[in-house]
């Protein structure tokens, strides 16, 4: 009697283990690297247990060791990031014991400071090529055409700018290498401005020959994400801008329609949780339109698109890049709604009638006044021209006596000024000639990230723009 009693119970007993399994199922086809949930929740008469597993936040499949491709929006650039146990992190640093290096000495031992730097190579930067950059003490690399004091605001090449002080310790130094390939900076051992305790941060940018941009970072103590913008901005990537002149009416002052603004055209931005000590990032450039050095290229490659050809200046480009204001006024915009047909230029179209070596050749004239040839006396006759001599003489002696004017004139200026160095006028000049620049004006003016460039005695170079964004 007992048997036929255990066998019911042994029947719901195996009923209820089918079911708590049917029900754990779907928890294990997961994404890889999701755990496997506890088949007892589900099992478990509590319903708020069920709901908890059900409403559990998705948990990132990303391995940390794995590398990430983003491809940029605009298609300027395409970035991939390497953590601590990828392989090739270790080959991306560069290491600079072995190199030819030179350690600024003036950005070692300062704080906000810039210094101008002629590369060895034309260095593709957005399909513009530069030859000189400027590194400040801040971790970026300022890569514009005029030097302003708020140099943190666009164009730049960033590993990690922050508010850095170089001047804190006689370790922390900012060195450079070019060996005619790449172009190496290094921030060795800097320290944060009023947080020195937390650490010494080493990292470095590379600029290749080839566009491609290397960031590693070999000592990072401090998360980015805790590093504080207020007092300097916190950027890492890539920026770069088009100055143009902004439009103003026609009762306007000769400095307002003069004034230009900076656009920031695009940024690329990368993670900077990924950030930590012995990580990378690497930019790869895509092809641009400014490449392109023919119509047919320009309208018909399959590498870019938008692209317009302005025949004026012999150039193709979408309209974005640093030539903008070059690109609006030589009508380019117009030129480039056009097609290479439109830019040919007319061939000539001889008579209709095919040439036929067999016609008969003209007939000659019946005159004998025609006919008769021109002897050495007919060519003595004609009186000689001397007019034109005469004039071309006039001019001459004209240009000749101008130049001596301009020289007499220079040579007793230059006297005048070294025998009188205290006249008010060449005083003025001099002061003028050596510290004038043109005003700068932000429309944000909350940043305090000011930069002095520290050639030419240290005096400031104001740039006569005006930024749309500089934080």
């Amino acid at each position: 009697m007992k048997t036929r009693l255990d066998v019911p119970r042994l029947c719901l007993l195996l009923l209820l283990l089918l079911l708590c399994l049917w029900r754990t199922e779907p928890t294990r086809v997961q994404e890889d690297g999701a755990p496997d949930a506890d088949p007892s929740s589900f099992c478990s008469s509590d319903g708020n247990k069920r709901r908890e597993a059900r409403e559990a936040p998705e948990i990132s499949t990303l391995p940390d060791n794995m590398t990430r491709v983003v491809v940029d929006s605009q298609r300027y650039y395409t970035w991939e990031s390497f953590g601590p146990t990828d392989r090739g992190t270790e080959e991306l640093w560069v290491n600079l014991d072995g190199l030819q290096v030179q350690i600024h000495g003036i950005l070692s031992s300062t704080h906000r400071q810039a210094a101008r730097v002629a590369l060895s190579f034309d260095f593709p930067f957005y399909g513009h090529y530069l030859r000189q950059i400027i590194i400040a003490t801040g971790g970026f690399i300022f890569m514009g055409d005029v030097t302003h004091r708020m140099l943190t605001a666009t164009q730049y090449v960033a590993p990690l700018m922050a508010n850095f002080d170089p001047s804190f310790s006689r370790n922390s130094t900012v060195r450079y290498s070019d060996n005619g390939n790449m172009f190496v900076v290094q921030w060795d051992r800097v320290r944060l401005k009023q947080r020195e305790a937390e650490g010494h941060f080493t990292f470095q940018a590379a600029l290749h020959r080839n566009g491609t941009i290397i960031f590693s970072y070999q000592d990072v103590p401090v998360p980015v994400a805790q590093i504080n913008s207020t007092e300097h901005p916190v950027k890492v990537g890539l920026s770069d801008a088009f100055m143009a002149r902004v439009s103003a009416s026609a009762s306007a002052s000769a400095s307002e329609r003069n004034r230009q603004t900076i656009y920031e055209y695009h940024r690329v931005e990368v993670d900077a949780s990924r950030i930590v000590s012995r990580s990378a990032f690497v930019f790869t450039p895509l092809p641009t339109c400014l490449q392109l050095t023919s119509c047919l290229l320009c309208l018909t490659s399959d590498l870019v698109s938008g692209c317009g050809w302005c025949n004026t200046l012999q150039r193709c480009s979408d309209g974005v890049d640093r030539h903008r204001q070059e690109w609006l006024d030589y009508g380019c915009p117009e030129q480039a709604r056009g097609s290479c047909q439109d830019f040919e230029p007319p061939q000539y179209e001889g008579p209709t009638g095919s040439f036929n070596d067999t016609s008969p050749p003209p007939a000659p004239s019946s005159s004998s006044e025609e006919q008769r040839p021109v002897t050495q006396k007919d060519q003595q006759t004609s009186p000689p021209d001397h007019q034109g001599a005469t004039e071309n003489a006039a001019i001459v002696a004209g240009v000749a006596a101008a130049l001596l004017l301009l020289v007499a004139l220079t040579l007793l200026a230059v006297y005048y000024i070294n025998t009188h160095p205290t006249v008010a006028p060449p005083f003025y000049l001099m002061q003028r000639s050596n510290n004038y620049w043109p005003s700068m004006k932000f429309r944000n003016q909350g940043c305090s990230s000011s930069y002095t460039e520290v050639e030419l005695g240290g005096h400031e170079k104001d740039g006569f723009i005006e930024a749309e964004q500089c934080c």
